[in-house]
């Protein structure tokens, strides 16, 4: 209110001032004489006044006119005038206006709406690190791949953008199955940008795709020490390429690297299966047998698994049924209510014909948890004790439609393996496997009802009954038909070679 009447008493101030000014100059004397072309002209002190303001008015003008002309002639002649930068300010507003445009049929989904728009503001914007990254993503979201791998070329090309450049195009050679390509791309990627979370991913999950397991764990160290995997989970995984370096060493035929990358495998990470498992077999084939004793034990304790026992079992295999099943009281001790430590004790006791000991052995296994080798081990049991064809033929025949127990199960898919492997079969995750039961029984567990012949000493005799939980659903009815058969030699040399779990 107060600045409202201070700039009205100041208004009035001006108006009263030149109304006084234009009053004195009306009744000043004198004047100004011009004389143009022999013509005088006298003006008095009122119109000299007038005349000189619009003598400057004019001058102002004068001097505008020939800025335009000057202006005029530098924009012809390609300078910076104050004309280009007015032009340039209606190409970047209408540049604006289109990217805008882009953007919102972009986030609509609309990505034809969306590349017209964003090559329209290419052309009125000098900004194609950002017209180009709109028109890649436009040109994606239409599907219109071609045109998105010309884009993301372009975006190589320049340093602001060469990293989601290179980016695009390694998910665009992922999408078209070119993992060779694209593996090339993620090395690019990693080295323009190691921070990068998903990239790091992307490297890691296609070095081990592609079996370099060194190149691997380069990259999950890289990620260990940026602070984006937690130690425990980077130990665990580290195992896992050092057992997978392992599988393939061994395949390899070299036989001292495959040893020392099975050790190392396990000593990263005791509680794994597999490397146990190598680790095991690797000093038993260097004789000493104390030390794959320990790292079955050990093993054990965390998990117990049907290839863990056939690795114990494989470093006397010459022992009796008797030596074998004292000796199994020691890997049994780790975990003894584990249902695999059950399992393995009624094995061996039906080994040793002691059926009595075997039944007390599994326990309430039958009525908890009845799967396959449970209710064949039954199977076997009831034989060995003289039962009736009819009762060995009820077991068996549960044992074709009872649940298959655990298995090889990926936690992302739930797809089950026969075996282990550190890459998912079905959807390509890392280090996803574990031995669980399956949400859907599909596949009969490669190691399950067939760990009998395999803690059965050399010569000992093991019934058909137990053998047959190996055989598939389809096959197990003539098992059935032919289960009144005597029992049938099966040594450990003749037991099926186990896959590393």
């Amino acid at each position: 209110m107060l600045w409202s009447l201070i700039k009205i008493l100041f208004f009035v101030a001006v108006v009263a001032g030149l109304a006084y000014g234009a009053l004195w100059l009306m009744e000043a004397q004198g004047g100004v004489q011009i004389v143009v072309a022999q013509t005088e002209y006298t003006l008095g002190p009122l119109e000299s006044a007038i005349a000189l303001l619009v003598l400057l008015v004019a001058l102002w003008l004068i001097l505008k006119l020939v800025s335009l002309l000057v202006a005029t002639l530098r924009f012809i002649n390609g300078d910076d005038t104050a004309l280009s930068r007015y032009f340039d300010r209606n190409r970047e507003r209408k540049g604006l206006k289109e990217l805008t445009a882009s953007l919102n049929a972009l986030a609509a989904g609309d990505g034809r709406t969306a590349m017209v728009e964003a090559k329209k503001a290419g052309k009125h914007l000098n900004r194609p690190e950002l017209t180009n990254l709109i028109a890649a993503q436009a040109a994606e979201a239409a599907g219109d791949h071609k045109t998105a791998e010309e884009v993301y070329r372009r975006l190589v090309e320049d340093d602001r953008t060469r990293f989601v450049g290179v980016r695009g195009l390694m998910k665009q050679k992922l999408a078209e199955g070119d993992t060779e390509t694209a593996l090339e791309l993620a090395k690019r990627a990693f080295a323009l940008r190691p921070k990068h979370e998903e990239t790091q991913d992307v490297l890691l999950k296609l070095q081990a795709g592609a079996h370099d397991w060194q190149g691997a764990r380069k990259t999950l160290s890289a990620k260990l020490k940026q602070g984006k995997l937690p130690r425990d989970v980077h130990k665990r995984r580290d195992a896992v390429l050092a057992v997978s370096e392992a599988k393939d060493v061994i395949d390899e035929g070299k036989d001292i690297r495959a040893r020392e990358a099975a050790i190392e495998a396990n000593r990263l990470s005791p509680d794994l299966i597999p490397a146990a498992v190598m680790a095991a077999r690797s000093y038993t084939e260097q004789g000493k047998q104390k030390n794959a004793e320990r790292i079955v034990i050990k093993a054990w304790g965390a998990q117990p698994h049907p290839e863990l026992a056939a690795a114990y079992a494989a470093i006397h295999p010459d022992e009796s049924p008797q030596a074998r099943l004292k000796r199994f009281q020691t890997l049994v001790k780790a975990n003894p209510d584990h249902r695999e430590s059950r399992l393995v004790l009624a094995e061996l006791h039906i080994a040793a014909e002691e059926f009595p000991q075997a039944r007390r052995a599994l326990g309430t296994l039958v009525e908890s948890d009845p799967d396959v080798r449970v209710l064949t081990t039954m199977a076997a049991i009831e034989r060995g004790e003289g039962a009736s064809d009819a009762v060995v033929q009820g077991w068996l025949a549960r044992a074709v439609t009872a649940p298959r127990g655990p298995q090889w199960v990926c936690a992302n898919c739930n797809a089950i393996h026969a075996e282990w492997t550190p890459i998912c079969n079905n959807c390509g995750a890392f280090d996803t496997l574990a031995w669980v039961r399956p949400q859907a029984q599909e596949v009969t567990s490669p190691a399950g009802a067939a760990m009998l012949p395999l803690v059965v000493a050399s010569g000992a005799p093991v019934s058909q009954e137990a053998s047959a939980a190996d055989e598939p659903a389809q096959d197990r009815t003539e098992a059935e038909h032919d289960s009144s058969d005597d029992t049938a030699e099966t040594p450990v040399s003749d037991a099926p070679e186990k896959r590393a779990s």
